[in-house]
């Protein structure tokens, strides 16, 4: 079965499709300057769209999510992009939790596996 790699890099693809599954690199926001958790969500959510169409996926087929906070307190915040996002009749399953990211300004990394549908 092939692989197909999307926007590879030297050090990871942000994107893999093996068979009908869809996997993306975890997603940080590209814009951090000023930003609080709600605007980063919305910005790694946007981007996560953009991957899984170039994929052949959209957010109705993610099978899973996780959420990684840098911190657990900012979880309303999240939400609060999320749920106005989330498909309202395809909800994936989700876990969310807090670690340290690999810089200071990061306060958000999503990490999304979808079901390919081309």
């Amino acid at each position: 079965m092939a692989i197909e790699r999307f926007e590879p890099g030297k050090r990871m693809s942000q994107a893999v499709v093996h068979g009908d599954t869809v996997y993306l690199a975890g997603q940080t926001a590209q814009n951090t300057v000023g930003t609080g958790v709600t605007a980063q969500t919305q910005q790694i959510l946007d981007e996560i769209e953009r991957l899984l169409a170039a994929a052949g996926s959209d957010k109705d087929h993610i099978l899973m999510a996780t959420v990684y906070l840098s911190d657990i307190a900012t979880f309303d915040q999240m939400n609060a992009a999320w749920d106005a996002w989330v498909s309202k009749t395809n909800p994936p399953g989700r876990a969310t939790v807090e670690a340290r990211l690999c810089a200071p300004d990061y306060l958000v990394e999503i990490v999304v596996v979808a079901a390919r549908v081309r």
